[in-house]
């Protein structure tokens, strides 16, 4: 069977290079059969974790070819910058989900249909191949929101002018293959010998006392073992991101439609107007810093955090399964576990998401084709071969159930439906930092955490301003 699909395919390509095949088909079907090279720019993917959908595309579109180039993640960006700058760069490239909003103006939207040429076996007797055009509807916004997650829906659908309507519509700007939660790995032999049976579930006086039991001193006051990565900046892992979730969690509304910073307010929704969710979840992410109080574990002077927990010394760490290869790899020995990120008793579950989408150039002279690739890719049946080659959790609903029971990343892929992420400016990185000066500061001056708060949301306001963002 095979065999017979390669001659096919070699005859189809034969009929095209001869041009033999232009007498059975129209002009504009010939041009729809021209040769096409696709580049497409990632960062985290090999050319091998593309391989299968990569070929099965192949034999649907036989002439267009996709050329998979990978960068280092340190010279991604400023590279699909200067390359985009300079019409050079990529047909399609992948961009992190807090990124939409900063691409936006270099990103074709998805189209409203696609027209594409497919090779189609004719004859009952005289097998010949004879391609074929034929238009498809893309995915709608019903559909982005019915078939993925929530957290999908709210970053890649974005209001953009529409030149052929002269007027403003929402549009797709990119499509996602996984979506990556935040959760809690824990060691243990460290909660088992300070007898503490299952990990915390929320973030109430249970994860306290865990952290309090699991957290060794010396004699100085030194940390020889920390409960948890809780407290500071840049020697914990995704930081940020830990304290967003946290502050969601808590009510506060990091930022509005208008695209105003607002993690510093007190939002209409709160009964008490007295209590402000976003000072309150930073108070409680910096405690943990301050040796003053009962649950300090942490300081600036420890290592990085995931480093810590694959030495055995950390007993909570929260991290993404992205983490996991390097984890295994790293610590083969080491006994940990994999629990849901804590929540805030008697509240929703909120979860945080982080994730890359693929997306397209508008500089790309074949956008329509670049579209109907990702959009082959984000189906099911494709993602699957791609989501079992690198172990990450799904974006779409339907595969949820059948990642649930996974030992490495059901966790993941079941707070998906819960997951949400936010909008960091122009400049994440800018952002990121100024997260971690906030958080310094607080340790520090735990009576000025008003005021730190303040600035903190004014100059994260100044990155989402740039260039009008």
């Amino acid at each position: 069977m095979k065999k017979r699909v390669i001659i096919l395919f070699l005859l189809f390509i034969f009929l095209l290079t001869t041009g033999f095949g232009c007498k059975l088909v129209d002009q504009k079907t010939q041009d729809a059969m021209k040769p096409i090279n696709l580049n497409y720019w990632g960062v985290w993917n090999s050319q091998d974790d593309f391989t299968d959908i990569l070929n099965a595309y192949k034999k649907l579109h036989p002439y267009i070819t996709i050329n998979y180039r990978k960068l280092r993640y340190d010279e991604y960006e400023k590279e699909i910058i200067n390359a985009l700058a300079e019409d050079r760069g990529p047909d399609i490239f992948s961009i992190n989900n807090t990124w939409i909003k900063k691409y936006q103006t270099k990103i074709t939207p998805m189209p409203a249909t696609i027209t594409m040429a497919y090779p189609v076996t004719k004859g009952a007797i005289k097998k010949e191949v004879v391609p074929e055009l034929r238009t498809s509807k893309s995915l709608n916004l019903t559909d982005i929101k019915n078939n993925f997650v929530d957290a999908v829906y709210q970053d890649v659908v974005r209001q953009g002018f529409d030149e052929k309507n002269k007027q403003n519509k929402d549009s797709v700007y990119g499509l996602p293959l996984f979506v990556d939660t935040l959760a809690m790995y824990y060691n243990k032999d460290l909660l088992n010998n300070a007898g503490i049976a299952l990990p915390p579930a929320f973030w109430n006086s249970e994860f306290q006392q865990a952290v309090k039991k699991t957290t060794i001193q010396d004699a100085q006051g030194g940390l020889i073992q920390s409960g948890t990565a809780l407290g500071g900046s840049t020697n914990i892992e995704r930081y940020s991101d830990i304290l967003s979730a946290l502050m969601m969690q808590n009510g506060a509304v990091m930022m509005d439609e208008s695209n105003s910073v607002l993690f510093n307010r007190i939002p209409p929704a709160i009964k008490d107007q007295r209590y402000n969710p976003g000072l309150e979840a930073l108070r409680f992410y910096t405690d943990f810093a301050n040796p003053a109080k009962e649950v300090y574990c942490w300081n600036k002077n420890l290592g990085n955090s995931l480093k810590l927990f694959m030495q055995g010394k950390l007993a909570i760490f929260f991290g993404f399964s992205y983490h996991l290869p390097t984890i295994r790899a790293q610590a083969p020995k080491l006994n940990f576990g994999i629990a849901k990120f804590p929540q805030i008793e008697g509240n929703p579950p909120i979860n945080f998401a982080n994730y890359w989408v693929e997306t397209v150039s508008n500089k790309s002279k074949y956008s329509s084709e670049a579209w109907d690739f990702i959009q082959f890719a984000a189906r099911a049946e494709q993602a699957k071969t791609y989501l079992a080659k690198v172990k990450r959790p799904t974006a779409l609903r339907s595969l949820i159930n059948e990642q649930i029971d996974d030992q490495d990343i059901g966790i993941f892929a079941q707070q998906a439906l819960t997951a949400k992420s936010w909008y960091k400016g122009a400049d994440s990185a800018a952002a990121e930092q100024i997260f971690a000066e906030m958080i310094d500061t607080t340790v520090l001056a735990q009576d000025k955490i008003e005021d730190i708060l303040n600035l903190a949301v004014g100059k994260v306001q100044q990155t989402v301003n740039v260039n009008g963002q």
